[in-house]
């Protein structure tokens, strides 16, 4: 693990820990973030195992997780932080934009899914939006993986769809709209414009879903949603 010295600090301010076995990687996306005074990189790790010790050590608000990694890969650490009750946000990163990798992302409890070759200032934006508990993955990313599922095997796509429909029936017609919205890839304050709420009601109401369905963030309200229907 690496800790990188204390610069901009306050209740602003993002911190991120960056895990990936690529010390240019590594590098770029520091010099990157570190571009925006509202986030600090608090530390560094080359493994999954190095960065499971440097969240217990450092507590970011925002992990960046590679994928392929030596000792342990990103996506059995997601996995086990999530496993010890690691509730801040984490974005699995990866050259490769498959199905696979998605899917596991998210299963695993993983924020988002961000690719390393996207633009610098949209790094930026994902870090701020998992920061304030926004997802990352667009409705299309979405659907692709609920139509992948569908495809594997139509027996358990059944019992999905069923599962779904009940935890959304657990809802009231309230939470509902607010979990369809978030199931279409809307932001709070998009929700907030559409369903005439305030930003701090329709986050007091995003809170009251993850707990009533079970989900550990924004990103698998929506895939309950997508295999509701």
């Amino acid at each position: 693990m690496v800790a990188v010295p204390e610069v901009a600090d306050g209740p602003d301010v993002l911190t991120v820990l960056l895990v990936d076995d690529d010390a240019l990687v590594r590098a770029g996306l520091s010099l990157i973030l570190s571009s925006d005074p509202r986030i600090r990189v608090v530390g560094e790790a080359a493994d999954g195992r190095s960065g499971i010790e440097a969240v217990h050590a450092l507590s970011p608000d925002v992990v960046l997780m590679d994928v392929r990694m030596p000792v342990l890969d990103g996506l059995a650490a997601t996995e086990m932080l999530r496993a010890e009750g690691f509730t801040a946000a984490i974005v699995v990163l990866t050259t490769f934009d498959t199905d696979e990798y998605l899917l596991r992302a998210l299963r695993v409890g993983a924020n988002g899914f961000l690719l390393k070759d996207t633009p610098p200032r949209d790094i930026v934006d994902a870090v701020h939006r998992v920061g304030t508990g926004e997802s990352m993955l667009s409705p299309t990313a979405v659907g692709r993986l609920v139509a992948h599922w569908r495809e594997q095997d139509a027996r358990s796509h059944d019992s999905a769809t069923a599962r779904a429909r009940a935890l959304l029936e657990s809802l009231t017609d309230r939470e509902r709209e607010v979990a369809g919205a978030v199931g279409s890839g809307k932001s709070n304050a998009e929700i907030g414009a559409e369903l005439y709420m305030s930003v701090a009601t329709v986050k007091t109401y995003v809170s009251r879903i993850l707990t009533k369905l079970a989900c550990s963030n924004r990103v698998q309200i929506a895939i309950v949603v997508h295999e509701s229907r």
